[in-house]
């Protein structure tokens, strides 16, 4: 019988909690930076709704921080206590330095933003759910759909399931990151 374990553990790639945070950050920019404009026009041109929404492509800051606090909240999963916090703290501070915020101002909205989706997406926990349905709230769009889910004021389950579809490509896949890479503490500035 042959232990595996301690031989892909040592073949992984080390990266720090400094690290994991600058490639998270830049990537979700990217993503959502060339990704919104797809999905305004996916939500443009929905012939679930009775009107179009007319989402402007310009328009990311909320579904920056839908995809980055779904995508946060998903870390304490799939790292080790104090790993996970570390890797967030980073996050925060690096988003908060990108758009001028103080990085505990930063942290707040994420946490505004992951009870809010917590909230519209009860009783599911799931999060490519949550992220969904944040979007339709967020965004407004659910007073264009017809008077029959406009009045419930919930997303046309047939919106809802392909949006869901557009949605996962912006869902990292932290347990095939973790499979890839052994993530260790950077020393701070305090240890430097």
């Amino acid at each position: 019988m042959k232990n595996r374990g301690l031989l892909s553990w040592l073949s992984k790639k080390k990266l720090t909690d400094e690290q994991v945070a600058n490639i998270f950050v830049n990537t979700s920019f990217e993503s959502v930076e060339q990704g919104w404009p797809k999905v305004a026009e996916f939500l443009n041109t929905s012939p679930e709704f009775d009107s179009s929404p007319n989402l402007d492509v310009d328009d990311y800051g909320r579904f920056l921080m839908i995809v980055v606090s779904a995508n946060l909240g998903m870390i304490p999963k799939h790292f080790d206590p104090g790993v996970d916090r570390a890797i967030i703290q980073r996050c925060c501070a690096k988003f908060g330095f990108a758009l001028g915020l103080p990085p505990d101002t930063f942290a707040k909205k994420v946490k505004e933003f992951r009870s809010f989706m917590k909230e519209v997406n009860r009783p599911s926990k799931n999060t490519l759910t949550a992220m969904t349905r944040a979007v339709c709230y967020k965004y407004g769009v659910i007073a264009h759909q017809d008077p029959y889910f406009r009045d419930m004021n919930v997303p046309n389950p047939i919106l809802q399931k392909n949006l869901r579809e557009v949605m996962e490509h912006f869902l990292w896949d932290w347990e095939e990151f973790v499979d890839q890479y052994r993530v260790v503490l950077a020393p701070s500035e305090e240890q430097l």
